[in-house]
């Protein structure tokens, strides 16, 4: 059996209890961390308990009862890379699923390649995602340390201003502007307008 080095948890939600058990021999088969749940409303429980933040994916049956697979995806579709997995499925489900963000729509039987390379690709997503998302964390975190005159100068400088033009329009003195500027490149932890820029841009900031 191969060994994954990842943390990632593939979690499986599904109300038949022989596709649940398995699906969940054929993803530990091929290394993956499964965790099984009957339910759609039993796998929040376990999600609000603290497991939102493992990442992998989730497999999903759409016809269940109670919540199905389309409203738990409302729910956590913008933070869970999702697979569906159902044999109760239509065109029209599946349009709906993908469009809400699915990264697959399998039908029930499904070959055990299909399925497993299906997983994979969630799961790489998730990692994708999640690498952004704390990329973007990082640089949120960085310029918050800038003080309101320091963001001031930053926007101007990444606009291309020169420092008579940004003491103009901020009516201070060039030297202030100096100041400030040196403050700005040592808290962001860069040495060149270029590097400001692509900050910048990256933050979705405009000068």
């Amino acid at each position: 059996m191969t060994t994954r080095e990842g943390k990632e948890t593939v979690f499986l939600v599904d109300d038949d209890v022989s596709v649940l058990r398995a699906t969940a021999r054929l993803l530990k088969s091929a290394g993956w961390h499964v965790e099984a749940f009957p339910s759609a409303e039993s796998f929040l429980d376990h999600q609000r308990a603290g497991a939102a933040q493992v990442p992998g994916c989730v497999v999903l049956d759409i016809t269940m009862p109670g919540m199905n697979g389309l409203d738990l995806q409302k729910l956590i579709g913008s933070r869970r890379s999702i697979v569906f997995l159902t044999g109760t499925g239509d065109i029209p489900m599946s349009v709906q699923a993908m469009k809400s963000g699915a990264v697959n729509f399998l039908s029930k039987p499904c070959h055990d390649e299909n399925l497993l390379a299906a997983v994979e690709e969630a799961v790489d997503l998730d990692r994708e995602w999640r690498r952004e998302r704390d990329e973007e964390r990082a640089l949120k975190e960085r310029f918050a340390l800038l003080t309101p005159r320091e963001y001031d100068v930053m926007l101007r400088v990444s606009s291309g201003l020169l420092n008579k033009q940004i003491a103009g329009e901020l009516e201070i003195s060039e030297k202030t502007v100096k100041v400030h500027r040196a403050r700005v490149m040592e808290k962001l932890q860069i040495t060149s307008v270029a590097a400001l820029v692509r900050l910048t841009e990256a933050a979705g900031l405009r000068g």
